[in-house]
C-alpha cells in the first residue's frame, strides 16, 4: 500500500475501530430480531438461508474506509481547485494523472506481488465513487482502468500477460476497453473489426475502427475486441491485449462532447496492426463472453460514478447553499416546499447507494447472481443522478445556471451514465429476460 494509504491508515484506524465495534454491539444486542426471523411465516422462506450477521451494507472495513477517506482528502486538495480548467481545456493534467498511479488508485484489485494493492472491489467503487464527488471526468478513467481491462486481465489473462501488464497497470500505464465500433453500440457483437490469423497461427492481423474509446489518448494498452473469422458471427470474437505503440495502430482526435470533457473519448483505428497469438486474452472466441461478464461488473463502477456526482450535487452544493441562502428573511432551506423537494432527492439517493453497494457485495462473492443487480443499479443510478443535478440547479435559481459553481458540470457529466456501458433500455431488458427466466422455471 502507498505511503499515503499507510499514513491515513494509522491516523484514522482508531475511528473505524470505534464504529465496527459500536455496530458489533449493537447487533450483538439484536437476538430478539434474528429469533424473529427464524421464525417468520413467509411462503417464500428459505432454511438455507441465514440470518443477517454482517453489518449495514453501508459499512466498510478498515481498509475500504481509509482508501475512500484518502481519496476524499486528494480529490478536495488536489484534483477540485483545477476541475473547471480541465473541464475547459477538455483533457487530464498530467499531474493528476501521475497522482492516481502515486496514491495507489490505479491498482486496487491487483495482487500484491503485481505492485498492486489487493483490495476488494468495493474498494475501487468507493474511489470511484469519491472521485466523482469532485470531478466525474477523472473517475470513468479510474473506473474503467480497474473494473474493466484490470480485472479481465486477472480473470483471464495468461500467466505471461499478467507478469507483463499487471506491474504497468499498477503503477504508471493506463489501459483502454475498445468494443463500440460505428454499426456495434448496443449491439456490440455486430463489430467490423478483424483479426486476421497468420498461416502458421503464430500472430493476427487486426484492421478496423474502434469508436467513442474512453482513455484512448492517455492508454499505453488496449484490451481490444475482433473477430477471427466473420462467418462464425459472435463465436469469433476474441479478446487481444494490444500495445499502444503497435505499428498501424492510430488514435484519432478527441470528441468534442457535453459532458466529461476532461476525459479522452477517440477513435482508434487499427491498419493491418500485427498482435503475437501470445496476447490472445484467454480463449479464440471466447471474447463475446469475457466482455459481457466485465461489463456486469463495470456497470457497478458506473453506478458508483452517478451515486458520486449526485452527492456531490446535493451534499457538497445544494444543502450548504440552501441552508445559507435568505429570501423573505429566512433560509430557502428552512421553508416546507423546498424540504420536500430536498427530503425526496435524499431518499432517492440513499436507495441508490444501498443497491450499488448490495451489488458490490453480491459480485464479491463470486457469484452469477449479482448480474440482474448490477443492471438495475447502473439503470437507477443513472436516473437518480440526473434527477439530483437538475433539481440543484433549479434551487441554485440563476447562479445554478453559471459556471460559477459546479452544478452545471454535474449536470452536462450525468448525462452519459444512461448511455454508456449498456444503454438504459438494455439494462431494462437484461433485467426484464432474467426476471422472466426466474418464473418459467
Amino acid at each position: 500500500m502507498t505511503l499515503l494509504l499507510t499514513t491515513i491508515a494509522r491516523a484514522s484506524v482508531n475511528c473505524v475501530q470505534k464504529r465496527i465495534g459500536a455496530a458489533g454491539r449493537a447487533f450483538s444486542s439484536s437476538s430478539s430480531s434474528i429469533e424473529h426471523f427464524n421464525s417468520g411465516s413467509d411462503s417464500d422462506y428459505d432454511a438455507s438461508v441465514q440470518p443477517p450477521t454482517r453489518l449495514p451494507i453501508t459499512w466498510f472495513t478498515e481498509d475500504e474506509e481509509m482508501i475512500r477517506y484518502a481519496v476524499r482528502q486528494w480529490s478536495t486538495q488536489e484534483l477540485k481547485p483545477i476541475v473547471r480548467e480541465m473541464d475547459d481545456e477538455g483533457c487530464l493534467r498530467p499531474n493528476i494523472l501521475q497522482d492516481l498511479f502515486d496514491n495507489g488508485f490505479m491498482g486496487m484489485e491487483i495482487p500484491e506481488e503485481y505492485g498492486g494493492s489487493e483490495l476488494s472491489f468495493t474498494s475501487a467503487c468507493l474511489v470511484v465513487e469519491e472521485i466523482s464527488r469532485v470531478d466525474p471526468s477523472v473517475a470513468v478513467l479510474v473506473d474503467i482502468h480497474n473494473t474493466l481491462t484490470i480485472n479481465a486481465l486477472r480473470f483471464w489473462g495468461s500467466a505471461e500477460l499478467q507478469q507483463q501488464w499487471l506491474p504497468r497497470l499498477a503503477t504508471d500505464t493506463v489501459s483502454s476497453f475498445a468494443l463500440s465500433e460505428a454499426g456495434a453500440g448496443s449491439d456490440a457483437f455486430a463489430m467490423k473489426t478483424t483479426a486476421t490469423p497468420s498461416p502458421d497461427g503464430s500472430y493476427y492481423t487486426i484492421n478496423g475502427t474502434k469508436l467513442w474509446i474512453s482513455n484512448s489518448k492517455e492508454a499505453g494498452v488496449f484490451l481490444l475486441f475482433a473477430n477471427i473469422n466473420p462467418s462464425l458471427g459472435y463465436k469469433g470474437i476474441t479478446a487481444f491485449v494490444v500495445d499502444a505503440n503497435s505499428e498501424g495502430l492510430t488514435v484519432g482526435r478527441p470528441e468534442r462532447k457535453l459532458g466529461l470533457r476532461a476525459s479522452s473519448t477517440c477513435p482508434v483505428v487499427l491498419d493491418n496492426v500485427r498482435v503475437e497469438a501470445s496476447n490472445v486474452l484467454g480463449e479464440v472466441g471466447q471474447g463475446y463472453k469475457y466482455c459481457i461478464n466485465i461489463l456486469n461488473e463495470g456497470r457497478i463502477g458506473i453506478a458508483a460514478q452517478q451515486i458520486g456526482i449526485a452527492k456531490g450535487c446535493l451534499y457538497d452544493i445544494a444543502m450548504p447553499y440552501l441552508q445559507e441562502r435568505q429570501q423573505f428573511g429566512r433560509a430557502i432551506g428552512d421553508f416546507q416546499g423546498m424540504q420536500h423537494q430536498y427530503a425526496q432527492i435524499a431518499t432517492e439517493l440513499h436507495a441508490a447507494e444501498l443497491m450499488t453497494y448490495n451489488a458490490c457485495r453480491l459480485k464479491e462473492t463470486n457469484s452469477s447472481s449479482f448480474v440482474k443487480e448490477a443492471s438495475m443499479v447502473k439503470l437507477y443510478a443513472a436516473q437518480v443522478a440526473e434527477r439530483t443535478a437538475s433539481k440543484t440547479i433549479e434551487w441554485l435559481g440563476g447562479i445554478g445556471f453559471t459556471q460559477d459553481l459546479l452544478a452545471e458540470k454535474f449536470y452536462r457529466d450525468c448525462k452519459v451514465g444512461s448511455i454508456y456501458e449498456g444503454t438504459s433500455n438494455i439494462q431494462l431488458q437484461t433485467i426484464a429476460k432474467l426476471l422472466q427466466a426466474e418464473y418459467k422455471q
